[in-house]
């Protein structure tokens, strides 16, 4: 029998005071790497669906928080922080085999949520940094950048997910973890991944303290002329930024 004391321990999670020192501010609990992939493998594929539901839960509950804007200084942290650890679910589905629901034909699960609510709140908060530009498959030669919104990039994704949680809800596990996987594959993974290096690119705007460019004209209701949004590449924010993200225009 080896000696406890030699034993190697299991990887850890970051404490609370380095979270707060990344986000400024409280975060959720961090999940050790790998310890749910170790899990699932373990525990069988019904760990696996309870773990990939708790993930996507935690997503929707924190993302409706943060849009109800009691919180502005740390709203973009925070995202950065959630849309990260709904990648990790993600990345999981995506190399899952693949899931085949128990049922031929995807039973109904009513209307969709009214998500102008969450939208209208999260676009409030990100003003005037919701409006990026994105590339969204880097396998297409010389594709051209599409105008965004993280506000409604975050609205579709939890669309995507609450379908899913409806089939979970309702006892049909291989239905709803089906439709997350397809749904990462097809719609909110690729989106989840652009709204990513928004927010991504944001906070390192901040901590670098570097200001960002002048928006000049981009907007996803503005129609434009081939080749302006790919000049406007890189330039897709203002230069007036919110006090709480600690930005302000170049003096120069």
């Amino acid at each position: 029998m080896s000696d406890a004391t030699t034993a190697p321990t299991a990887p850890t999670a970051l404490t609370a005071t380095e979270l707060l020192d990344v986000t400024g501010g409280p975060a959720p609990t961090a999940v050790p790497v790998g310890s749910a992939a170790v899990t699932a493998a373990v525990e069988g594929p019904d760990a696996f669906a309870v773990q990939i539901a708790d993930q996507i839960e935690s997503f929707i509950i924190a993302v409706a928080e943060i849009a109800k804007g009691d919180d502005p200084d740390s709203a973009v942290p925070h995202l950065l922080l959630q849309i990260s650890q709904l990648l990790l679910a993600g990345g999981r589905l995506g190399a899952h085999e693949d899931v085949v629901p128990e049922e031929r034909y995807e039973p109904d699960t009513g209307p969709e949520p009214d998500m102008d609510g969450l939208r209208d709140g999260l676009a409030r908060l990100l003003e005037p940094v919701d409006v990026y530009s994105e590339v969204f498959d880097p396998y297409v030669p010389r594709a051209m950048p599409v105008a965004c919104r993280i506000s409604d990039d975050l609205a579709d994704i939890v669309t995507d997910l609450r379908h899913g949680m409806a089939h979970y809800r309702a006892g049909r596990v291989s239905e709803a973890l089906w439709w997350w996987q397809f749904s990462y594959l097809s719609n909110w993974g690729p989106t989840a991944g652009a709204a990513l290096r928004a927010v991504q690119s944001l906070v390192a705007h901040v901590r670098l303290d570097t200001p960002l460019a002048e928006l000049d004209g981009l907007d996803t209701d503005t129609e434009v002329e081939d080749g302006d949004l790919e000049r406007q590449a890189g330039r897709v924010m203002a230069v007036e930024i919110a006090a709480p993200l600690g930005l302000r225009p170049d003096p120069a």
